[in-house]
């Protein structure tokens, strides 16, 4: 099993492989996203895991930015690409972004509402 050294890592992103996130190319997302951290020799800057669900299906493919607290919606191959570029100069895809995290959860308009957890 791989250990990373993650000491030179500024942005995590989860990248969502629940079944709707699938359903619309989630698998191809997470490939071109760790294609072009790696055409970009990002490697150490940049770390991703593979998740499950992230309970946001309305907005899939969801890909989560942390520290920063980014949930970016409505992620496809390219997009996943540009996201990735942002992200190496310290900048974030705000055109895709539905939620960020600063405090306390701050929704775009773009946002559906989504039921309350129990």
């Amino acid at each position: 099993m791989t250990t990373w050294n993650l000491q030179k890592t500024r942005c995590h992103l989860l990248i969502c492989n629940g079944g709707s996130c699938i359903k619309r190319g989630g698998e191809e997302v997470i490939q071109e996203i760790r294609r072009e951290i790696k055409k970009l020799n990002a490697d150490n800057i940049i770390h991703t895991t593979r998740t499950r669900c992230n309970g946001r299906c309305a907005d899939a493919c969801v890909v989560i930015a942390y520290p920063d607290g980014i949930w970016y919606r409505d992620i496809t191959p390219e997009t996943g690409r540009q996201l990735v570029r942002r992200h190496v100069v310290g900048q974030h895809l705000e055109e895709q972004v539905v939620y960020t995290y600063e405090h306390q959860f701050i929704a775009s308009e773009r946002a559906v509402e989504g039921i309350t957890k129990g």
